[in-house]
C-alpha cells in the first residue's frame, strides 16, 4: 500500500503539472500577505528602532547611572568589558530589522522616484544620525556595504575608515536637509514631525551642527565652515522649540528601552550616579526633585514601593569605584532596606517611566552648542542669551514626560540668577549643562563628555578596571562574534584603527 500511495502522489503531480496548471500561480498566492511595502513604513520603523538601551556603559561613564554589581549589569560602572554590554549598540542598529538595513532599502526604492524625494532625504539625515551614534561608540564601522545583504548579498560588510564615514555624514546631511522641497508629497507616515518640511530641516541643520562640533578639538576650521553652513538662516535654520524636538513616544504597549531597567526586574539595582546628584544639589536645580526619588522600599514595583521622598537635600547618589560587596564600605554609607540600597533613584513617575519619550535631539541641546560655537568664535550670536534659554528650555521639557515633571517659569529663572553664565568659565558652564540636557540620552551625553572634557567627572578607581582604561573609557569594543564571523574585515579596521580596546580613542577625541 505504501508503495501504490507514493505511485499515486507522483502520478498526480506530473499529471497536474502537464494538464492541469491553468490558475495555479493565483490558487498558490497568499490573498493576505503582502508583495510590497510603502517605504515610508519601514522609515517609521527605523524611527522607532534608534531608541536603544544605552544604560549599562554610556549612562555609567558619564555618572548619571550606577549599579555597583558585576557580572550581567557590568560595564561602565567599573569600567570593565561585558560583550553582552557593549555590542548592545552594534547589534541593535545593525539588526536585520534594525535602523540601518530598514534605512538602507528605504534609500534603495526612492532614489530614483522624484515623487518620494523628501521620504528619500529624509532617510538621508535620519542614516547619518544612526552612523554618527555607530562610529562615535565603536569608531571605524561598516558603513557604504552596510545594510545591503538583501539587496546585492553583501553578507560581511567591510569596515570604514571612520574619518571617511563623518566626512560622508557631514555631506549626507548637507545635501539631504537643503533637497528638502514642501511643495513635493509630504510623508505623514514620519514619526517625529509628520513629514513636516520645515521642521525636518531644522533637524538636519542641528544634526549637522552637532556634527560639525564634533571637529573641535581635531579639525577646527572643518567644525567652522559646517557651523557655518549648518547655522546659515536660508538653509532652514536650527531647532527653535521644544516643539522642535525629535523624540520617540512610547506607551503602555510599546515601552521605552530602559523600562525594565527602571521599573522591572533590575529596579532595586538601579541608583542614579554621585556626580549627578551632587551637582544638580549642589546649585539648587529644580530637576533634581522630578529626577530623582527615595522609596520607602525601593526594590518593590511603584505600587508597594512605599512613600516617596524627592526632597532635593535628602538625594544621595550611588558612588562610583565599589562592587555590591565593598560599597557598604563607601563614605557615608546610606544602608540598606532588604537587598536594595538607600541611595536615589530615578522617579519612576517622571523621568522613569515605562511610556517616558526617548530624545534624540533636543533644542537645548542645539542652543547649547550654538553658544560654544559662539563663544569659539565659529558663529555669531549672544552667548549668555543662548545658555540661559538652553536651560531653560530642557527645564521645560521636563514636562514632556508627565505633568508631574513641570518645573514653573519662576524656579527656571530663579536658578538662572543663582548660577549665572560666566564667560570666563563659558565652555564648561555650556558642556556641563550640555551634560544634564542629555540626561538618558546616553550615546550623545558620552560623546560630548569626550569631545568637550565636561564636566569635570572624579575618575572612577575600581580597582578591577580594563587596564586600557586610562582615565574614562573612550569607545565600546566590536561584538566578539565580529572576530570569527567577519574576521578579515574585523582585522583591517583594527590594523587601522588601533587596539579593539575599550581605552582606544575614536578619531575626533585624539
Amino acid at each position: 500500500m505504501k508503495r501504490i500511495f507514493i505511485y499515486l502522489t507522483v502520478f498526480g503531480i506530473v499529471a497536474g503539472s502537464s494538464s492541469c496548471d491553468k490558475g495555479f500561480e493565483e490558487v498558490n498566492k497568499n490573498p493576505v500577505q503582502a508583495t510590497s511595502v510603502d517605504p515610508v513604513y519601514l522609515f517609521s520603523n527605523a524611527q522607532f528602532g534608534s531608541a536603544i538601551a544605552t544604560q549599562n556603559y554610556q549612562l555609567q561613564i558619564v555618572q548619571q547611572i550606577n549599579t555597583p554589581y558585576t557580572g550581567v549589569l557590568e560595564g561602565g560602572n567599573h569600567n570593565a568589558l561585558s560583550d553582552p554590554n557593549s555590542n548592545a549598540n552594534f547589534n541593535s542598529l545593525y539588526l536585520q530589522n534594525g535602523p540601518v538595513n530598514l534605512l538602507t532599502t528605504v534609500l534603495a526604492k526612492t532614489k530614483d522616484d522624484p515623487a518620494r524625494s523628501n521620504l528619500y532625504n529624509m532617510a538621508r539625515i535620519w542614516r547619518a544620525y544612526v552612523f554618527m551614534v555607530l562610529v562615535d561608540t565603536y569608531g571605524d564601522v561598516p558603513y557604504f556595504e552596510a545594510g545591503k545583504a538583501f539587496l546585492e548579498g553583501i553578507n560581511l560588510p567591510k569596515y570604514d575608515d571612520q574619518k571617511v564615514i563623518y566626512d560622508d555624514i557631514l555631506k549626507e546631511l548637507e545635501e539631504g536637509t537643503k533637497a528638502l522641497d514642501a511643495t513635493k508629497a509630504i510623508e505623514t507616515g514620519d514619526l517625529f514631525y509628520k513629514g513636516n518640511i520645515a521642521q525636518w530641516k531644522k533637524l538636519g541643520n542641528s544634526l549637522l551642527l552637532r556634527a560639525a562640533m564634533r571637529f573641535s578639538k581635531v579639525d577646527v576650521a572643518k567644525a567652522q565652515t559646517y557651523v557655518t553652513k549648518a547655522t546659515d538662516p536660508a538653509n532652514g535654520g536650527l531647532l527653535s522649540a521644544n516643539s522642535d524636538n525629535a523624540y520617540i513616544a512610547f506607551n503602555s504597549t510599546f515601552n521605552h528601552p530602559l523600562a525594565n531597567y527602571f521599573q522591572g526586574t533590575e529596579r532595586g539595582n538601579v541608583y542614579l550616579g554621585h556626580a549627578f546628584v551632587d551637582y544638580l544639589k549642589t546649585t539648587a536645580d529644580p530637576r533634581l526633585r522630578v529626577i530623582s526619588v527615595k522609596y520607602e522600599t525601593p526594590g518593590n514595583p511603584i505600587a508597594t514601593a512605599g512613600a516617596e521622598d524627592t526632597t532635593p537635600a535628602n538625594q544621595e547618589g550611588m558612588p562610583y569605584g565599589y562592587n555590591e560587596s565593598t560599597i557598604t564600605g563607601a563614605p557615608g554609607f546610606p544602608g540598606k532596606i532588604g537587598s536594595a540600597f538607600k541611595y536615589s533613584q530615578i522617579n519612576r513617575r517622571t523621568a522613569g517611566k515605562i511610556d517616558a519619550p526617548e530624545f534624540f535631539i533636543t533644542w537645548s541641546q542645539t542652543q547649547l552648542l550654538l553658544a560654544e560655537a559662539v563663544v569659539r568664535g565659529w558663529a555669531t550670536g549672544d552667548a549668555k542669551a543662548l545658555y540661559e534659554s538652553a536651560v531653560k528650555a530642557h527645564m521645560a521639557q521636563m514636562a514632556t514626560y508627565d505633568v508631574a515633571a513641570t518645573i514653573a517659569p519662576a524656579a527656571q529663572e530663579a536658578y538662572i540668577v543663582a548660577n549665572p553664565y560666566t564667560p570666563a568659565r563659558a565652555l564648561e558652564q555650556i558642556n556641563t549643562q550640555y551634560w544634564i540636557s542629555s540626561f538618558l540620552n546616553g550615546s550623545e551625553g558620552w560623546a560630548n563628555f569626550r569631545r568637550s572634557g565636561f564636566p569635570i567627572l572624579p575618575v572612577n578607581t575600581y580597582p578591577g578596571k580594563d587596564p586600557s582604561v586610562k582615565d574614562f573609557i573612550r569607545r565600546l569594543v566590536y561584538p566578539v562574534r565580529e572576530k570569527s564571523v567577519n574576521q578579515v574585515n574585523y582585522n583591517e579596521a583594527v590594523a587601522r584603527m588601533g587596539a579593539d580596546e575599550l581605552g582606544t580613542p575614536v578619531f575626533w577625541d585624539k
